[in-house]
């Protein structure tokens, strides 16, 4: 779902964003370069996943490639020397992610849909490239992870919480197959989540030899998830360096929906006793990651119950005396992914720092400071050698998709070893952003960032469009994205504006907790001051011709503005909540009671203040021509919000369109769909900005 000082004036801050783009050949290099397309877009190959091997020498990962014909986007397990050369591609089943080492290096593990459609593990030899299934589980498997001493793997696995094995399993499935009723029939909450109904399963951990056999579930009749749903979190699951145990994240409170309280847990990998709680905080802790001399589980945590956008503290469990320790109390960012240097001694992790992602180390010892290690663009996701000496990284920045980096862990020696967008990236003109700082409400410093369009000439005028990130605790960052790719807004010709208001992370605790029970206030308002301070820095902008879009928190964004400001020539609202009190209907109840303090029954003048869907009591309120964007699918934002919002729009004559996706949730996932939502969001700006 992150320490500097941000406070300097606007003339004195305004800095351009270093970026690493993949080296291209001299010939690449005088060949004039053109303006990205959405073909060029989804043609890219998507790179995630770093794994280092045991004995340092290579890193695999995962890419990902869509195919616009297909509409479908095709997973395969590749990997590339540390010491530099061609990368390989290892697996071919068309949907293989999650690449694990074995404790020898000898094989990998993944998961991969190959047969049947259904994700199971999977193990190759990395010699001979011979694969073997290892699961044969009716719902399929996920999240595996190998034992240190290379004898057993853990996964997960949704079962029946009343079945005792896997046949029943398969059978209940079958039943419900066959059978012509499809209702749905629930007696407590989170019944429905992010895309999908609940069936009645639990997410379970499982044990089985690294040979294949039958697995053991070690949470036997559990109603509750391991690991409880969420997104991009790290991972959940993990053994102890003896083989002997199992720590896991689990959230065991009845009202999930409106419960934030994941604990971790621990039990014998041999499945002899029941699961024992070793957190008792209100509030969540999740991921655990032993030390690799046994003395230590660091996890993250946060401290506010039911405020799932709260700062994440690194934690340190002493196995010894069940002591928790807070490693990073008075660092103002929010701790990401981590893992343990091979001495116990150290622990890097992760953080978003103004947009940027750098990798930290701190010492495993109370009141320690964290110092970067790595910094520049955005490291999504880092692995460490098994002698402590290498980093491998997964690194982005708003010109370069994701390629695959190595560092020496001190943080010198920063290579690039793949260029697998490097010959598309050549023909392409992407302007590196421009960060630039203005004053928002109350004087508080906002940072923003600016593309400039491809052929940018200086004496021209150009169209704006202001982009508004969602969440609202999220942030534009400096990481290339395929869902809102601002060069590919940019390439029409558009000056496009990304703006971090308050609410965004990656700016300390306290500028992120502003945007709560305040959706319509201070965000706003850093958004029309950074709006405004665009126009007077930069003199090819043409104020008169601006456009707004935002998905999310920011589709709520644009249903403010257009009852609050009639300075847009049009506006874009993606999956925005537009009535407060409809609202809750989402499924995450916890974060809608959050932001807006309390029930709609019992702090309904609160939900009232902040609701766009009140505003349009005033007919003819609403004048900006405006595109509403939705997918049946959406639970987080169920897209009768959109059309609540469309129908007040028609109601009023305001030039509007509606566009609906059956079969997409919040995000807009599939090729085909995302040309169709690129085209229709291009052509809604083109017709009143040109």
């Amino acid at each position: 779902m992150n320490p500097h000082s941000i406070g300097k004036n606007l003339a004195a801050s305004l800095v351009l964003m270093a970026v690493f783009v993949a080296p291209v050949s001299l010939n690449a290099q005088t060949t004039k370069k053109r303006a990205i397309t959405f073909q060029d877009l989804i043609s890219m190959h998507r790179l995630s996943e770093p794994q280092i091997s045991p004995d340092g020498k290579w890193i695999a990962y995962t890419v990902a490639t869509p195919n616009l014909e297909t509409n479908h986007t095709s997973r395969d397990i590749w990997i590339v020397s540390v010491a530099g050369g061609e990368p390989r591609q290892l697996t071919h089943g068309g949907s293989d992610t999650r690449p694990r080492w074995s404790p020898d290096g000898q094989k990998l593990a993944f998961i991969s849909a190959r047969i049947e459609g259904n994700q199971q593990v999977f193990l190759i030899d990395i010699k001979s490239g011979t694969v073997n299934r290892i699961t044969f589980l009716s719902a399929g498997a996920d999240n595996e992870i190998w034992s240190p001493d290379g004898k057993t793997m853990a996964f997960v696995s949704s079962v029946y919480p009343d079945c005792t094995n896997e046949a029943c399993n398969a059978r209940r499935d079958a039943e419900k197959s066959k059978s012509k009723v499809k209702a749905h029939i629930y007696d407590k909450l989170l019944y429905r989540h992010w895309n999908a109904w609940s069936d009645g399963k639990r997410s379970h951990p499982f044990i089985i030899s690294a040979d294949g056999g039958t697995p053991r579930d070690l949470t036997p009749g559990a109603d509750y998830d391991v690991p409880p749903f969420s997104l991009g979190a790290p991972e959940a699951i993990a053994f102890s360096p003896d083989s002997r145990e199992i720590c896991f994240t689990a959230n065991t409170d009845r009202d999930e929906a409106l419960s934030t309280n994941g604990d971790l847990f621990t039990v014998p990998a041999a499945g002899t006793s029941a699961p024992t709680r070793i957190t008792l905080n209100p509030a969540d802790d999740w991921g655990p990651v032993y030390s690799r001399d046994g003395m230590w589980i660091a996890y993250r945590a946060q401290t506010q119950p039911g405020y799932e956008a709260d700062r994440w503290r690194l934690m340190l469990y002493s196995r010894k005396d069940r002591k928790e320790t807070n490693l990073t109390e008075n660092f103002d960012r929010s701790v990401e992914s981590y893992e343990f240097a091979p001495d116990s001694k150290t622990i890097f992790f992760t953080a978003e720092d103004k947009a940027e992602m750098p990798i930290y180390a701190i010492s495993a010892v109370p009141g320690s400071t964290p110092k970067i290690i790595v910094n520049g663009n955005f490291n999504e996701e880092f692995d460490i050698s098994a002698d402590g000496g290498t980093l491998a990284l997964a690194r982005t920045s708003l010109t370069m998709p994701a390629e695959m980096f190595v560092a020496n862990s001190d943080g010198s020696g920063v290579r690039q070893l793949t260029h697998q967008n490097a010959q598309l990236l050549s023909q392409l003109e992407l302007p590196s952003p421009e960060a630039f700082w203005f004053e928002g409400a109350e004087k508080t410093q906002v940072e923003g960032f600016l593309f400039r369009p491809p052929n940018f000439n200086p004496a021209k005028k150009y169209p704006a469009l202001l982009l508004i990130h969602g969440g609202p605790q999220n942030s534009w960052t400096d990481a290339w994205g395929y869902r809102w790719n601002q060069q590919l807004m940019a390439a029409p010709g558009y000056v496009v504006l990304a703006i971090n208001p308050r609410g965004s992370t990656g700016y300390g605790r306290k500028f992120t907790a502003e945007i709560s029970h305040d959706w319509g206030g201070k965000a706003y308002e850093d958004l029309m001051a950074g709006l405004d301070a665009a126009i007077a820095k930069y003199p090819f902008i043409d104020g008169s011709r601006v456009a707004a879009a935002g998905g999310s928190f920011g589709g709520y964004m644009v249903d403010w503005i257009a009852t609050h400001t009639g300075r847009f020539k049009c506006l874009i609202s993606h999956a925005g909540p537009y009535d407060a009190v409809s609202m809750n209907a989402t499924e995450e109840l916890w974060f809608q009671e959050w932001e807006f303090g309390g029930t709609p029954w019992a702090n309904s003048e609160f939900y009232k203040k902040w609701s766009p869907s009140e505003f349009a009591a005033a007919l003819g309120k609403y004048k900006t021509p405006t595109l509403v964007v939705g997918g049946e699918l959406d639970f987080r934002v169920p897209y009768t919000q959109e059309l609540e919002f469309f129908t007040a729009l028609q109601s009023q004559g305001v030039p509007s369109k509606l566009l609906i996706f059956p079969d997409e949730g919040h995000w807009v996932l599939k090729p085909q769909n995302s040309q169709l939502w690129y085209k229709t969001f291009r052509d809604w700006l083109a017709e009143y900005l040109k």
